[in-house]
């Protein structure tokens, strides 16, 4: 059997997880699982098709994405929270579904479909800085969209020093329902 051979790339990596999920579940397990799967089939895995991303992972409560551009990596993740806020409109708050996601640009290697790397650590690690229903992006994403997306930054230091001298901004979907820029902040 030949050993398949690791290839590196440049990719815009999006990390996902549920706010609060082990709680939800004690609340109510099918209830919830059966919430989060429809979710996941009638907007999540549509979005990320729609904006050409590979599912790489999925775990209990959430999911690794690669996308080829940063561009297409921040469109799914704003369209998904405005339409989770939506969503969760009636909901009480708390039995709310809500994600934390976060995106990082940075190099990976490929490995049986998988990806792994300081790119893939750096994402999951900016995921959790997050809030609830928000968007956090580490300084490579911002200075890569420059322009190019309609957002407001306000960037500060990182919380973490594990993300070396990256600074990040985050995004919370309070801003999605009335204004068509999305004000970022850590």
């Amino acid at each position: 059997m030949a050993k398949e051979r690791s290839q590196r790339r440049l990719a815009a990596i999006l990390a996902a997880d549920v706010v609060g999920y082990s709680r939800l579940m004690g609340l109510d397990e099918s209830g919830t699982l059966s919430r989060f799967k429809a979710h996941r089939r009638e907007l999540v895995d549509a979005k990320i098709a729609e904006h050409q991303g590979r599912i790489v992972k999925l775990t209990g409560d959430g999911f690794l994405v690669e996308f080829p551009s940063v561009l297409n990596a921040v469109a799914c993740a704003t369209e998904i929270q405005h339409k989770m806020h939506e969503r969760n409109a009636e909901v009480p708050a708390e039995r709310r579904i809500e994600f934390r996601i976060g995106i990082n640009l940075g190099d990976i290697i490929i490995e049986d479909d998988d990806i792994f790397g300081d790119g893939v650590n750096i994402a999951a690690r900016i995921e959790s800085m997050a809030r609830p229903g928000g968007v956090a992006v580490s300084g490579s994403v911002r200075d890569s969209l420059g322009n190019r997306f309609p957002l407001e930054l306000k960037i500060r230091a990182s919380r973490s020093s594990r993300t070396s001298s990256d600074r990040c901004a985050s995004t919370t979907s309070t801003s999605f329902p009335t204004r068509s820029t999305h004000n970022w902040s850590v």
